[in-house]
């Protein structure tokens, strides 16, 4: 007796296959920005500003999220344009000030996550 719940390699193929197609349907602003708010979202989390708090900070993580973010923010922003690159970047300076704040040794203005790609980031 097999168990139904199991899919085959076939069903595999085929959900990829739907997965393609159905990414293939998406702009590249709709995906860009997506991307950028899942990294905001788990580097909120991971700087202890969700629900669970301190449970999940993790200042290392935060850092490779924020700096990631940071990146796509930057190379994307001209192909956004400032109407949908606006609130990424402040979103993006409102969790590097997060960042600051959450360390205990907080990094020089110019050194934090993601500041060479936006530079020093101020309050």
């Amino acid at each position: 007796m097999t168990d139904s719940a199991q899919p085959s390699p076939a069903d595999d193929a085929g959900s990829v296959d739907a997965m393609t197609r159905d990414i293939g349907d998406v702009s590249a602003m709709e995906l860009i920005t997506t991307v950028a708010v899942h990294l905001m979202s788990a580097s909120a989390v991971k700087l202890g500003l969700a629900e669970d708090g301190e449970q999940d900070k993790d200042l290392d993580e935060a850092r490779k999220l924020i700096t990631a973010l940071a990146g796509l923010v930057t190379a994307g922003a001209p192909e956004l344009g400032s109407q949908h690159a606006g609130p990424l970047r402040d979103g993006l300076k409102s969790l590097q000030l997060a960042f600051r704040e959450a360390s205990l040794f907080p990094d020089e203005p110019g050194k934090g996550p993601g500041e060479k790609f936006t530079g020093p980031v101020y309050g």
